[in-house]
């Protein structure tokens, strides 16, 4: 456990003493507030135009749901941005090393390495649940003028952090097999791209085939999620996938010591 600490630490001072952290952060943080900007003007607009229909009309103004048409679509396009950056959140972990050498260092430590794959993982996610946390300022403002349920805002961010945790193993392991950054951040994104469009080719083929597709798509199982509905086979589906990333990516490392080369 103290290995495994350290590794964390290691890792996460790593992120925050470099550029990296701060860069991610505040372009996910951004756009997401860019996003954020343009949904809630597009509601407001919609609840102005209803309500003055309605006094036209002499009814009472329709109640709209600001959950499912400001908060969902926001949960959406978030995932979406998680995409493009969680890849340069974890092309570095051994990418790094193996470019520096340090990573000789860490196979002759006496710390295991599974220790170190974790203690490495968890920093990634780490970063990741602060980009989210962050993002809850959005959320304030909803709160500060209006009345959303805070439930299905805390299963959307549940089905974030479970989704965000399957890019972070995938990137993991394609920083395992490489030494270029560039390389590793651009098979993980390709890989998750892949995984997150497959269900839209579910359509064109046959539906037994189209209901596995629909399986596998990353983003199927976040729809749930972002409607306030947490289903124990998404939690299980997403839990699996992170499991098979991590698993490969131990199996990565213990490759490369074998051969005994980078």
């Amino acid at each position: 456990m103290r290995n495994f600490v350290a590794i964390l630490e290691r890792e996460v001072r790593s992120y925050f003493l470099s550029p990296l952290a701060y860069v991610v952060i505040f372009f996910f943080l951004a756009v997401s507030g860019i996003f954020f900007y343009l949904i809630l003007s597009n509601f407001v607009e919609i609840c102005i135009r209803a309500t003055m229909q309605a006094q036209m009309y002499q009814m009472m103004p329709p109640k709209l749901n600001v959950n499912m048409m400001a908060i969902r679509p926001m949960l959406h396009n978030m995932a979406l941005f998680a995409l493009f950056f969680l890849p340069l959140v974890t092309m570095k972990l051994y990418a790094e090393e193996k470019k520096t050498g340090t990573i000789e260092l860490l196979m002759t430590s006496p710390i295991t390495d599974a220790q170190v794959m974790l203690g490495k993982y968890t920093a990634s996610l780490v970063l990741y649940l602060t980009m989210l946390a962050l993002t809850f300022v959005y959320m304030a403002f909803l709160y500060a003028y209006g009345e959303p349920e805070t439930g299905p805002i805390l299963s959307g961010y549940l089905g974030l952090f479970l989704l965000g945790a399957a890019y972070l193993a995938f990137g993991l392991l394609f920083s395992s097999l490489t030494e270029n950054q560039i390389i590793a951040a651009a098979s993980t994104f390709a890989f998750i791209l892949v995984f997150w469009a497959i269900g839209w080719v579910s359509d064109f083929v046959s539906p037994s085939v189209g209901r596995v597709l629909s399986y596998f798509s990353l983003i199927e199982h976040f729809e749930d999620f972002a409607r306030g509905v947490i289903d124990t086979k998404h939690i299980v589906f997403y839990l699996s996938f992170v499991f098979f990333g991590l698993f490969l990516t131990y199996l990565s490392i213990q490759s490369a010591r074998w051969r005994g080369a980078k």
